[in-house]
């Protein structure tokens, strides 16, 4: 069941100065983790990211897993030290129309002589806050056995 991504997460994708990372698999079940700062939130609150290589490793995978209906995650890093992790469901990808062609030109105008091979569509089911200070504190909170013994001993 696809999830809403509050508006700080959305401001984080969308900001081009985070980290976001994609986590695919192959259908041997072996990961391919890569940088894609292509990552944006579109308005009706689906993952997008530009694809420029046909032959790239997450573009076979992620065809595969939208075939397969195997899932994807993002990861994305602000530099106020915010993480999330976002795992999701392939649910297109576009590789001509409208929407292709306004974000072919778009990024011909930002890298030069370059192609677009496809726009990966990715529906957010499931959100994870992997900043360290909120696993922290959980991981205290719920799980007290976790603690180094020296750490009991005071």
């Amino acid at each position: 069941m696809a999830v809403t991504l509050t508006k700080e997460i959305s401001d984080l994708i969308n900001d081009p100065n985070s980290i976001k990372i994609v986590s695919t698999v192959d259908r041997e079940g072996v990961p391919h983790t890569v940088i894609k700062q292509s990552l944006y939130v579109a308005e009706d609150g689906r993952i997008k990211y530009l694809e420029l290589l046909e032959s790239s490793h997450t573009y076979k995978n992620f065809t595969s897993s939208l075939w397969y209906s195997h899932k994807v995650s993002v990861s994305v890093l602000g530099g106020n030290k915010f993480s999330y992790q976002i795992k999701g469901i392939p649910a297109k990808i576009l590789i001509s129309g409208p929407e292709f062609e306004s974000n072919y030109k778009r990024i011909r105008e930002k890298l030069g002589d370059v192609d677009l091979a496809a726009i990966c569509v990715i529906e957010p089911v499931e959100v994870t806050d992997e900043t360290f200070s909120v696993r922290y504190a959980e991981q205290e909170n719920t799980r007290p056995y976790f603690k180094h013994l020296d750490r009991l001993s005071k």
